[in-house]
This record gives structure tokens, C-alpha cells and sequence, in this order.
């Protein structure tokens, strides 16, 4: 069975994305950015406050999935500038100290909205 997440971003209808896809036992969080609730841009200029607030909005999809931070075992940190990964790292790990999910970091050269430094995606897997 599939259950699609939604946060309630307007984009979600209008370029037709869910925040969380889960199949099972598989959810799959996709390329999630630093806005708040109303869109804006969280920490400009700033990548730990940008990461966390990522990594808030990713929490939350896991929660509404049933799941939580602790299932997590994949995460991809998407950086404009790779310089400053060691931040984004710090961040991270405030949230995946415990679980250790592989991960991957990696730079483009930016993102829809140039105020977004970093954009994260993780997969979990929540247990029988």
C-alpha cells in the first residue's frame, strides 16, 4: 500500500510532488529545503541553521509516515558551495548521531531559490 505525505507546500499540487512517499515499509523523504511553514527561507547565509531546519521538516514527514529520525538509513546533503559541508555535517548529526544511516554529499550549482543553501534527502526503513 502507498500512503503520500504532504506538509501542505502549495508546490506539492502544482508541480505535483508529495514531501514523503511510503511503500511499505520504505519512505523515501525527497529533496527537502530550509523554508518555514509559510515558504520563507529559514537561516540565510547560514548552512547549520538551513540543515536543521531540513532536517525539522524531515522529522516531521517521518512522523506523519509513522516513522521517526531513528529509521533512517540513507542521506544525501545537497550543498551550493561543498566548502562548507563541515557545517551542514554538524547539523546532520544532531539528528543521526544514533541511527548512522550511509550518506552521501554532494554540490550543484544551485537550487530553485538561490537563498537555499542545502537541500537534504533521506530514505528509512521502519522495522517490523
Amino acid at each position: 500500500m502507498r500512503q503520500n505525505i504532504s506538509n501542505g507546500n502549495p508546490m506539492e499540487e502544482v508541480v505535483g510532488f508529495s514531501r514523503a512517499v511510503r511503500v511499505g515499509s520504505f519512505i523515501a523523504v525527497g529533496g527537502t529545503a530550509p523554508v518555514d511553514a509559510d515558504g520563507k527561507t529559514v537561516g540565510i547565509g547560514d548552512v547549520f541553521a538551513q540543515t536543521t531546519q531540513c532536517f525539522e521538516i524531515i522529522k516531521a514527514a517521518l512522523e506523519a509516515a509513522g516513522s521517526g529520525i531513528e529509521d533512517i538509513v540513507r542521506t544525501r546533503v545537497i550543498l551550493t558551495d561543498i566548502d562548507q559541508w563541515k557545517q551542514a555535517i554538524e547539523a546532520r548529526k544532531a539528528y543521526c548521531v544514533d541511527a548512522r544511516p550511509v550518506d552521501t554529499i554532494m554540490a550543484v550549482t544551485r537550487f530553485v531559490n538561490p537563498e537555499w543553501l542545502v537541500e537534504i534527502e533521506v530514505d528509512a526503513i521502519v522495522p517490523d
